[in-house]
C-alpha cells in the first residue's frame, strides 16, 4: 500500500503540499545557516573575551597614564625630601594593593559588571548607586578622559611646536580625532580593543624600563649623591601631617584605575580566578615600576631640577638621551592614547550596567546585534568627554575628580564592610582577612579629613555634584507615574537609537543566572535557607 512499509511493500514519500511545520524547520534552518555565513552569534551577549593577560593590561594600561610622568613633582614639593618622596611611593602602591584585595573579594562575590556602581548598588540601594552613577557619568570619567587625552595631544604636538605651547584649537581637535578613532574602535570589536590595549601597555612599560634603564646606568656611573641616606632624608623644612597627606593624594593618583577591570567582570573567562590573579599581579608590578622609575628620576635630577619641570619625563629624556630626548614626548604619548582606549572601555560598561538596573536610558543597555558592543553607551561617554573639552576648564574640575573619586573608593569598601555583616554566610570564594578594609579605610579617613581641612571649597562642591542626583533620581528613577508623553518620548527615541545603532537587548546567559544571594559557605546555611 502506498505510504505504508509492509513485507512486499515500499515507502514513498507523500506526494501532497509539505505541511506548516515543514515549511518553518526549513526557513529556520535556511536562517541559522545565512547568520552563520554574516557570523551573526547564537546568542546576542557580552563575550567573554579578555583572559589573564589581557585582564592584567586593563589594570596596567588604566594606572599608567600619565600620573607617573606628572605626580613625581607634586609628591616631592609636598614630602619635602627624595627619601620621603620615595617612601610615599612605596607606601602609596601598598594602599592600592590593599583597596584591590577588597575589590577582589566583592568582584567575585557580587559578579556584576560595573564595579563600584554595582557593588553600592547591591549592598546600600538604589539611591546610593545611583549617586555613584551619576557622579561618574557627568563628571567623573568624561573629565578624566578629556585630561588624559589633552595630555597625549600636548605631547604629540610638541616637537611641532618645539618653542611655544601649542595652540588651543589644535590640542582640541587632536583630542576629539583621537577620542572619535578610539569610540570606532570599541564599538566595532571587543577583541581589537583589548588587543590594543595589549600592545600600548606594553608600550608603556617599555617606556618605563627604558627610563629605569637608562637611570640605572646613571647610577652605575656614580651619579646617585641624591639617593643616598643623609642627603635623600635632609629637609630644609619638616612637612606638616597635611603635607604628607596632600603628597599621598599626588601619588594616589598616579595609582588611580586600579579598580577598573572590576567594571567588566562579566566580559573576564573565568572571573573568579583570573580577577584575583590579575590583581595580585598588577599591582606590585606597577608599584616595583613607579619606585624604580622615580629613583631613575632622582639620579639624574637634583630636588630643585625637578621641581621646575613642568614634563619631568622629557627633561630627564634632555639630559640624559641627548639627540634621542624625542623619545620621551613620543612615549608619553603612546602611554596616553592606551589610557584613552582603557577609560572609554571600562566606563562604558558602567553606563551599560547602570542602564540594565534601571537608572539610565534602556537604550544604553543594549548592544550591537552582531559585534555585541555596548555602542550607545560607547557613543554616550565619547559625545561628555569632548563636551568637557569644549568646556576648557577641565584642569580645575580635577579637583572636584578626585574627591568624588575617593568617596567611592571608601563608600564601596565600607559596603564591603556591612555586607559581611549582613549576609555573614554568604560563599565569599576570596575573603580577605579584616584587617585590609580596615586599615584601608583608616588611610581613606585621615587622607579625606584632611582633604576637607586643607580645601573646604573643592570638596564642598564635590559633595554638592554628587547631591544634584538626589532630585533626578526621585524625578527619573523613583518616580514610576509619569505622564503618558514622557514614556511615548523615551519609547520613539528608543525605537530610533536601535535603528541607528543596531543594537538589541542582549540575553542572559543560563550559565549566570544563579542569584548570588544563593550561594553559601559550606559551612553555613544561607538566609533563605535558614527562614524555610
Amino acid at each position: 500500500m502506498e505510504g505504508q512499509n509492509g513485507s512486499g511493500g515500499i515507502s514513498r514519500r507523500p506526494r501532497g503540499p509539505v505541511t506548516d511545520g515543514s515549511k518553518k524547520k526549513q526557513e529556520e534552518e535556511k536562517e541559522v545557516k545565512k547568520e552563520e555565513e554574516e557570523g551573526i552569534p547564537d546568542r546576542v551577549m557580552l563575550k567573554k573575551e579578555i583572559g589573564l593577560l589581557s585582564a592584567c593590561t586593563i589594570i596596567i594600561g588604566n594606572i599608567i597614564g600619565s600620573g607617573i610622568f606628572i605626580s613625581p613633582k607634586g609628591v616631592l614639593e609636598h614630602s619635602g625630601s627624595v627619601g620621603l618622596a620615595l617612601v610615599v611611593w612605596v607606601l602609596g602602591g601598598c594602599i592600592a594593593a590593599l583597596g584591590s584585595l577588597c575589590y577582589a573579594e566583592l568582584g567575585v562575590t557580587i559578579p556584576k559588571s560595573g564595579g563600584d556602581y554595582s557593588y553600592v548598588t547591591e549592598i546600600f540601594g538604589g539611591l546610593m548607586g545611583f549617586l555613584l552613577l551619576w557622579s561618574a557619568v557627568l563628571i567623573m570619567y568624561p573629565t578624566t578622559l578629556a585630561v588624559i587625552a589633552l595630555t597625549f595631544s600636548s605631547y604629540i604636538l610638541q616637537p611641532v611646536f618645539p618653542d611655544c605651547v601649542p595652540p588651543y584649537l589644535a590640542t582640541r581637535m587632536l583630542s576629539a580625532t583621537c577620542l572619535l578613532l578610539l569610540t570606532w574602535v570599541n564599538c566595532s570589536s571587543v577583541r581589537m580593543a583589548t588587543r590594543i590595549q595589549d600592545v600600548f601597555t606594553v608600550a608603556k612599560l617599555m617606556a618605563l624600563g627604558l627610563i629605569i634603564v637608562v637611570g640605572l646606568v646613571n647610577i652605575c656611573n656614580g651619579n646617585y649623591e641624591a639617593l643616598t641616606p643623609q642627603v635623600a632624608f635632609a629637609m630644609e623644612r619638616t612637612p606638616s601631617v597635611g603635607q604628607i597627606a596632600l603628597a599621598f593624594l599626588q601619588a594616589s593618583f598616579a595609582f588611580s584605575g586600579w579598580n577598573f577591570l572590576n567594571y567588566v567582570t562579566e566580559e573576564v573567562i573565568d572571573p573568579r580566578r583570573n580577577l584575583p590573579r590579575a590583581i595580585y599581579i598588577s599591582i606590585p608590578l606597577v608599584t616595583f615600576v613607579y619606585t624604580l622609575t622615580n629613583i631613575a628620576y632622582f639620579s639624574s635630577m637634583s630636588p630643585e631640577e625637578l621641581l621646575s619641570s613642568n614634563a619631568v619625563a622629557v627633561t630627564f629624556g634632555e639630559k640624559l638621551l641627548g639627540m634621542f630626548s624625542v623619545i620621551m614626548p613620543i612615549s608619553v604619548a603612546l602611554s596616553t592614547f592606551g589610557g584613552i582606549n582603557g577609560y572609554l572601555f571600562t566606563s562604558s560598561r558602567l553606563c551599560f550596567s547602570g542602564a540594565r538596573e534601571g537608572h539610565l536610558p534602556s537604550l544604553l543597555a543594549m548592544i550591537h546585534y552582531k559585534r555585541c558592543t555596548p555602542i550607545p553607551a560607547l557613543l554616550v561617554c565619547c559625545a561628555a568627554t569632548i563636551v568637557i573639552l569644549c568646556i576648557g576648564e577641565t584642569h580645575n574640575l580635577i579637583n572636584y575628580v578626585s574627591f568624588i573619586n575617593y568617596l567611592s573608593y571608601g563608600v564601596t569598601i565600607a559596603g564591603l564592610l556591612y555586607h559581611r555583616w549582613k549576609k555573614p554566610n554568604l560563599f565569599r570564594p576570596i575573603k580577605v582577612n579584616l584587617m585590609v578594609p580596615v586599615c584601608y579605610l583608616m588611610f581613606w579617613v585621615l587622607l579625606l579629613g584632611f582633604s576637607l581641612y586643607s580645601e573646604p571649597l573643592v570638596c564642598g562642591v564635590g559633595l554638592v555634584i554628587i547631591l544634584t542626583g538626589v532630585p533626578v533620581y526621585f524625578l527619573g528613577v523613583h518616580w514610576k507615574e509619569k505622564p503618558k508623553c514622557i514614556y511615548n518620548f523615551i519609547e520613539r527615541a528608543t525605537y530610533v537609537g536601535q535603528r541607528l545603532c543596531f543594537v538589541v537587548f542582549p540575553q542572559i546567559d543560563p550559565i549566570q543566572m544563579d542569584d548570588p544571594s544563593e550561594w553559601t559557605d559550606p559551612s553555613g546555611r544561607s538566609s533563605s535557607a535558614a527562614t524555610s
